[in-house]
């Protein structure tokens, strides 16, 4: 998995009735855009400073996304 600052880290919810949790990258560890990440929640007011994603997770590409999405 790679990514890069701006990015959205969407990550699935494997319990039933349970919402994902969306996050975007702010900072990078490494310059090839490998894990660990610093990922700021959307849904939280918090940040997770050494993210490694798990086979649940998913990148959305700052590019791959139109404008109209938040």
């Amino acid at each position: 998995m790679k990514a890069s600052v701006g990015d959205r880290l969407i990550v699935e919810s494997i319990q039933r009735g349970k919402a994902g949790r969306i996050g975007i990258v702010v900072a990078l560890y490494h310059t090839d855009g490998s894990p660990p990440y610093l990922v700021r929640w959307l849904d939280e007011e918090r940040e997770t400073p050494c993210f490694y994603p798990g086979p649940d997770a998913r990148i959305e590409h700052h590019a791959e996304r139109t404008p109209e999405s938040p």
